[in-house]
């Protein structure tokens, strides 16, 4: 039974479209596989049906085989008993899904969180806090595995009791981006990494929307914590609000490039949240949660004299008496320190 799935999924130019029609007229991988070429090529074209009726990619077979043997590792399939209804309720399923890691986590409630690769200090922190909340809240929480804000929330989490979800665009014997190895091995040990690619898939920029629709799919709503105009985030949002997911931004400075992503999801309907109560009122979920603890910072007189508007460096220096030499030195520390944020125009910011 899984030799079938394994021949069916690993073939060549055979993608996930046609392997839904296939097992929708067959009704079995078994079934397709026993079928002649004229039955085939009324669902695929010659080239497809040529892949089919060939002798499969023994190697590759072999290989998957191994890695299935290993602790952790499975493959799920739609005949599975628990493969996740919130998949099957969207357009374009996976037939199969390589999984390491806590599989049973698919099964419980999940909230996808996504943003910016290029975040903010802040936009960082507000992605581990809502998802360390949320999670211990009873979400589990779904992100990409991507830098910035998918790995924070990944880590919130994780940190948290309802664990976390990657749904990743290469491979599972792939990491990438390689910088999230250590968070990838930790979300293998005690969280969950899925992909619908076979071993040895590279990360090619087509994958990376496909495996968005999964993120939303899986979810019950997904939350946009920082995006530019032409992030993909977007498109995470957009497939969600296709899929009849519920869409939350929080929103930002209006100086802010990452915030205008957010503004605009707003301006077409989704829920502008300042906190993960916000989100759970909105999903009516009865569970609730302790609001997130922020780190105190001790009181400092050039945080005090930025207050909460954007600042020009001239007029910080007029506030503080201090010279533009020791105002931009003080600057740069509290920018490394992720209390500040450097802004368009030579602005800064205060952040939490």
């Amino acid at each position: 039974m899984l030799d079938s799935w394994l021949r069916l999924a690993l073939a060549p130019g055979v993608g996930n479209t046609s392997l839904i029609r296939l097992l929708t007229a067959f009704g079995s991988p078994e079934a397709v596989l026993a079928s002649g070429r004229t039955a085939l090529s009324a669902h695929l074209s010659k080239a497809q049906c040529d892949t089919l009726l060939g002798e499969p990619d023994a190697a590759l077979l072999e290989t998957t085989r191994a890695w299935l043997a290993q602790p952790g590792n499975s493959l799920m399939t739609l005949a599975d008993e628990d493969y996740p209804k919130s998949l099957l309720e969207i357009a374009d399923p996976p037939a199969v899904l390589y999984c390491k890691g806590r599989r049973s986590l698919l099964s419980q409630p999940c909230l996808g969180v996504v943003g910016s690769r290029n975040a903010t200090p802040q936009g960082l922190r507000d992605a581990e806090a809502f998802a360390h909340a949320l999670s211990d809240a009873g979400f589990t929480i779904v992100s990409g595995l991507a830098l910035g804000i998918d790995a924070a929330a990944h880590r919130g989490g994780l940190a948290g009791a309802g664990s976390s979800v990657a749904i990743i665009g290469t491979g599972l014997d792939r990491i990438y981006p390689a910088r999230n190895k250590a968070l990838a091995h930790q979300l293998a040990e005690t969280g969950l990494v899925v992909s619908e690619f076979a071993l040895g898939t590279p990360p090619l920029p087509g994958h990376f929307p496909r495996r968005n629709r999964l993120i939303s799919g899986l979810s019950r709503g997904v939350l946009v914590v920082e995006a530019a105009p032409d992030s993909g985030s977007l498109i995470t949002a957009r497939v969600a609000t296709e899929q009849g997911r519920e869409v939350f931004a929080i929103p930002g400075s209006i100086h802010s490039p990452l915030a205008r992503g957010c503004h605009a999801l707003i301006k077409q309907g989704a829920k502008l949240v300042e906190s993960a109560a916000d989100i759970l009122d909105e999903l009516a979920w009865s569970q609730r949660l302790a609001p997130p603890v922020w780190p105190e910072q001790p009181v400092d007189p050039v945080l005090d004299a930025l207050g909460g508007a954007p600042t020009t460096l001239d007029s910080l220096a007029q506030t503080t008496g201090l010279t533009l030499d020791a105002l931009s030195a003080k600057l740069l520390t509290l920018e490394l320190d992720g209390r500040i944020a450097s802004l368009p125009g030579g602005r800064y910011q205060k952040l939490h």
